[in-house]
């Protein structure tokens, strides 16, 4: 059974950073491209980035690049996301996603087949 659990959300103060994590189980996601989005409260979900489990491609967002970075640890199928200088308008739920076909429409919710419940990041001002 395919899981994707996200851990890492919480409360914080703008300018602050957290890290969140996704780990995964089930098959291997070796050739999966995994996605991570958000969505905050009455908007759609947005795309962060989506990367390799190499880490040799990976792909960020417009607004994304310098301040979210993501990387992943094969050996604990775990995939991480770093966020810095966080915003309030960075609150939202965000969650972690496997695509199988790892197709071109990496960006698109849609391409994703496998998602994780959510971790929820609320940025005070």
């Amino acid at each position: 059974q395919v899981q994707l659990v996200e851990s890492g959300g919480g409360l914080v103060q703008t300018g602050d950073s957290l890290m969140l994590s996704c780990v995964t189980s089930g098959p291997s996601f070796s050739n999966y491209v995994m996605g991570w989005f958000r969505q905050a409260p009455a908007k759609e979900r947005e795309f962060i980035v989506a990367t390799s489990w190499s880490g040799g491609s990976i792909y960020y967002g417009d607004s994304m690049k310098g301040r979210f970075t993501a990387f992943t640890d094969n050996a604990k199928n775990t995939v991480y996301l770093q966020m810095n200088s966080l915003q309030p308008e960075d609150t939202g739920v965000y969650y972690c996603a496997a695509d199988s076909m790892g197709g071109a429409y990496y960006y698109a919710a849609a391409s994703y087949d496998y998602w994780g419940q959510g971790t929820q990041v609320t940025v005070s001002s």
